[in-house]
């Protein structure tokens, strides 16, 4: 983790190194900040730099006891930001937006313990209960770190994170089970792989088995009740500062739409929202 000790707490060089950290990682996430006033905007680049580089230590090919000192290293850096001391370009760039919009920090360190559950190699055929504590880690603590953020906090914006979290999790392993698995990763349930008689906990067999789609499709309804339960929440909270996520809403939704029309067949086959369709979305949302 690169030391680094800028003059200010709250310089240009942090933010932009932010917003680069956001912008090249080609997320969807993106459209939705891009609508935000200039220092929820800048808020949301320091929580994405944040997960971004944290969720590479596990993706990368240090052993799992390497990973897990580097989250470690995170761990103190998390703590100098709420001590007022950050060493690192995106330890900085969080120390304003934490000071501003009470971003929490339970919620950055949950976001920590998501990614060592893949920095210890856990996520293989995890049980139902490990899943879905993983998405609320990963996805979730991401979620309640946004709408402050966003600027609504309520009881209900709180269900709406969550749930939501949980609905975009599961759709990237329905979307990157391939990827996944080339990482040794399985991310299905293994209530699911027993019910549907896939005894295999290798990735490349489950990946062949012929019972697969019929898995996917049940773990894609679960993704789909957990968006209506996000629609539900969205209800009682404000729309308008909420317009980010709702942004995050369609465009996945439309990823686990056409998911569902290409199936779990061909795997190979890439599925992406288009980036004029993702202009749209967030011009159409953007402007509500």
């Amino acid at each position: 983790m690169l030391d680094v000790r800028p003059a200010s707490l709250h310089s240009q060089s942090q933010i932009a190194h932010a917003q680069r950290v956001t912008a090249k990682s080609g997320s969807s996430f993106y459209w939705g900040m891009r609508i935000l006033p200039r220092a929820r905007r800048e808020a949301m680049y320091a929580i994405y730099a944040f997960c971004r580089e944290v969720d590479d230590i596990a993706d990368g090919p240090d052993s799992p006891e390497r990973k897990m000192a580097e989250l470690d290293q995170w761990r103190a850096e998390v703590g100098r930001v709420f001590g007022g001391d950050p060493r690192t370009l995106t330890g900085r760039a969080l120390f304003e937006p934490v000071r501003r919009f009470a971003l929490a920090r339970e919620e950055l360190l949950s976001v920590i313990e998501g990614v060592a559950m893949d920095a210890r190699e856990e996520m293989r055929a995890p049980s139902l209960a490990a899943l879905r504590q993983y998405c609320a880690r990963v996805a979730g603590a991401v979620g309640l770190l946004s709408i402050r953020a966003f600027g609504d906090a309520s009881p209900r914006a709180r269900d709406l994170a969550l749930a939501l979290g949980e609905a975009l999790q599961l759709t990237n392993i329905l979307r990157d089970l391939a990827e996944d698995a080339a990482r040794g990763r399985l991310y299905l349930p293994r209530e699911l792989l027993d019910k549907y008689g896939i005894g295999a906990r290798d990735p490349a067999a489950v990946l062949a088995h012929p019972a697969l789609p019929d898995l996917c499709a049940e773990l894609a309804a679960m993704a789909r009740a957990k968006f209506a339960e996000a629609q539900d929440a969205l209800a009682d909270c404000d729309r308008r500062k909420l317009r980010p996520a709702v942004i995050m809403m369609t465009i996945y939704r439309r990823i686990l739409d056409k998911l569902l029309v290409r199936g779990w067949r061909r795997l190979d086959q890439p599925i992406e929202v288009a980036k004029p369709e993702k202009v749209w979305i967030a011009l159409r949302h953007g402007l509500l």
